[in-house]
């Protein structure tokens, strides 16, 4: 369910925070002022202040820990995609520097580069890996693999070829690994429950006073539902909101163009 949330557009999870915060306002304004609850919860009355710090303090500590991871794995798949294009290009560029022909490896090299672009980045999406990318890349090191092209070019430029296309292809799987990550269902979960209790701390303080209460769980629900919804707008780093983009690899086609 949190991750059918999560992959809502921009609107629809500021919306659903919204509904779910404000909605509980108006639940707990009804609860503590309306009958036949009125004389029951007002019964509760005499909670002090600093009651309201613990679930306060614990919402805002697993807040900005899982604000701070989600935004630790947006870094790390941006280093992937950049290391991924940069031993993309080292292949082409020892490709064309090498005394021997290596068309074979730079029509492999446009051919992975546009799997990568065009089948595997939509199904990212999903958590998946694409078939046809997977082949692409395998295709692309039995060329480079191929032991003319230490005869031809010499050993050293044949185990730098071969160094670079493992390096794209372990920067690529850490991209897949992250692109399939989904560790944070269970905290959101946590979060967004401890956020509606410090709701219900704020209002068992202010049980005897509704403008009070009012005011305060408007002021805690707005902060509660923009600093969520930024933070779930980049909880999936290849789509969303804040989205990350394939140009670094794209921009290996125009080499080959």
């Amino acid at each position: 369910m949190i991750r059918t949330w999560l992959e809502l557009p921009p609107m629809g999870i500021f919306l659903t925070l919204t509904a779910l915060y404000f909605g509980m306002v108006v639940v707990l304004r009804t609860l503590f002022f309306c009958p036949p609850f009125r004389r029951p919860m007002q019964s509760l009355n005499g909670i002090v202040a600093p009651f309201f710090n613990a679930s306060a303090i614990l919402f805002a500590l697993l807040a900005g820990f899982l604000a701070n991871d989600i935004a630790d794995r947006s870094r790390q798949a941006n280093r992937a995609i950049q290391a991924e294009a940069g031993e993309l290009r080292n292949v082409h560029t020892l490709s064309v520097a090498a005394v021997a022909d290596m068309a074979a490896i730079r029509d492999a090299l446009k051919t992975y580069v546009g799997s990568v672009v065009a089948d595997e980045w939509p199904t990212m999406m999903e958590g998946h890996s694409s078939p046809r990318t997977t082949a692409a890349y395998d295709e692309l090191l039995r060329k480079i693999s191929d032991p003319g092209i230490a005869r031809t070019s010499g050993n050293a430029v044949h185990t730098a070829l071969l160094n670079a296309a493992v390096r794209a292809g372990n920067a690529r799987t850490e991209r897949l690994a992250i692109a399939s990550d989904h560790t944070n269902d269970l905290t959101w979960i946590v979060v967004i429950v401890l956020g509606l209790i410090t709701e219900i701390s704020i209002a068992l303080v202010h049980i005897e006073r509704l403008r009070a209460m009012t005011a305060a769980l408007i002021v805690f629900a707005s902060a509660a539902v923009i600093t969520l919804t930024l933070v779930a707008f980049q909880e999936y780093p290849f789509y969303g909101a804040f989205r990350l983009s394939p140009a670094p690899i794209e921009a290996i086609r125009a080499l080959n163009g």
